[in-house]
């Protein structure tokens, strides 16, 4: 196949699958077992299915325009972890268990505060949101109370540092069958407490991977401060993201993927996995490898690359981190040395989103410790 060709099925295929995201349907055909949810990128609500057919039962209506998430809440599994462990961080897998009981509980009364400060509001706030149709086609004057109830909306518990906690809970990671073992268990039971808070009242709770764009300082920040720094668990500025694989780790992306993979079957409010490359404009064979290989395996992953530039010299290729005389991170041009911001452009993936190169101290050094799984390592390119 040629690769015009090539491209324009992709580009066609690729302007289907964004149609379907976007564009609410009716009745949705799932063939596919990996995908049997009606997915909204990294922000999924598992839905029943029956008969090979999914479905959204509201009860004033089947036909929807749109579906919208409430809220998250997320709680920081490595401080439950450390609470657990005590002053001298005897593995205590019971007092986790009873720690996290109770910010679980408090997590799902922060949730429903949110519920509750929603009720009452009108479509009027935002007409075209709420009446012409890009989440609902409600009346003039109608509330949104009808939304927030029965499977139209979700509300998210949010989940952080699960690499950290399981580390600090029984000294192995999750790449050890006794570390996934254990780190799966606590995702069943984010779950489990999502079912039972549906049976009391149907919001739509799910289990989300908070990307933690910026909250990965601040948590960081404080469990240093609550609990010191401890070795594997909390001496960096940064937590790992949900479910994932530590940034630091030497992973080919295959088994990043499949590990990853396991965990976001149970991410049921919403995940995101990534693969960090190399520039691989010459290796397009191995891009659609692991794109196949994504399809294939995982519900929602995406390759990382690096897009640059420096206005005062014009280099376009990788602008790094560097630290300053004060210990600071700054980004720098390697060609020229400019380290002035404001004459610099660069992009990178925070987790979910692609920001600018104005981010806090601990998701810079995330950036920076960041393993590139796709690179001639063996070569040392």
């Amino acid at each position: 196949m040629k690769s015009i060709d090539l491209w324009n099925q992709l580009i066609s295929e690729g302007h289907e699958i964004v149609e379907d995201r976007i564009y609410p349907v009716r009745d949705i055909y799932i063939n596919k077992e990996l995908v049997n949810r009606v997915t909204y990128p990294c922000r999924v609500k598992f839905l029943e299915k029956k008969n090979n057919k999914v479905t959204i039962e509201l009860e004033y209506n089947k036909l929807y325009y749109s579906r919208f998430n409430k809220g998250v809440v997320t709680v920081n599994l490595v401080d439950v972890a450390c609470g657990a462990c005590g002053a001298n961080y005897a593995k205590d897998l019971e007092s986790f268990w009873k720690n996290f009981d109770e910010t679980l509980e408090l997590c799902h009364k922060a949730l429903l505060c949110r519920y509750e400060r929603l009720k009452g509001t009108v479509s009027d706030v935002a007409p075209i949101l709420w009446q012409h149709g890009a989440i609902a086609r409600l009346k003039k004057g109608e509330t949104i109370d009808k939304l927030l109830t029965g499977g139209y909306s979700t509300i998210s518990l949010g989940y952080a540092g699960l690499w950290e906690c399981v580390v600090e809970l029984i000294g192995k990671d999750l790449l050890t069958e006794e570390g996934q073992n254990l780190g799966l268990e606590i995702m069943r039971y984010m779950n489990k407490k999502c079912d039972d808070w549906n049976k009391e009242l149907y919001l739509g709770f799910g289990i989300y991977g908070t990307p933690l764009e910026s909250t990965t300082y601040k948590f960081a920040k404080c469990l240093q401060k609550r609990w010191g720094e401890i070795p594997g668990v909390t001496d960096k500025n940064y937590i790992t993201n949900s479910y994932h694989v530590h940034v630091e780790k030497p992973i080919d992306p295959f088994e990043k993927l499949r590990v990853e993979s396991i965990f976001q079957r149970l991410s049921s409010g919403g995940a995101i996995s990534y693969i960090e490359s190399a520039n691989l404009e010459d290796n397009l064979e191995a891009v659609l490898t692991v794109i196949k290989y994504i399809y294939d395996n995982i519900m929602y992953a995406e390759l990382n690359i690096k897009s640059d530039y420096c206005q005062e010299c014009g280099w376009d290729r990788e602008i790094l981190i560097v630290e300053d005389e004060s210990g600071k991170l700054v980004w720098e041009c390697p060609n020229c040395g400019n380290r002035d911001q404001s004459k610099m452009n660069v992009a990178r993936r925070t987790c979910g989103y692609i920001g600018t190169q104005y981010f806090n101290q601990g998701r810079t050094a995330e950036i920076k410790d960041r393993y590139v799984h796709m690179d001639c390592h063996e070569c040392g390119c």
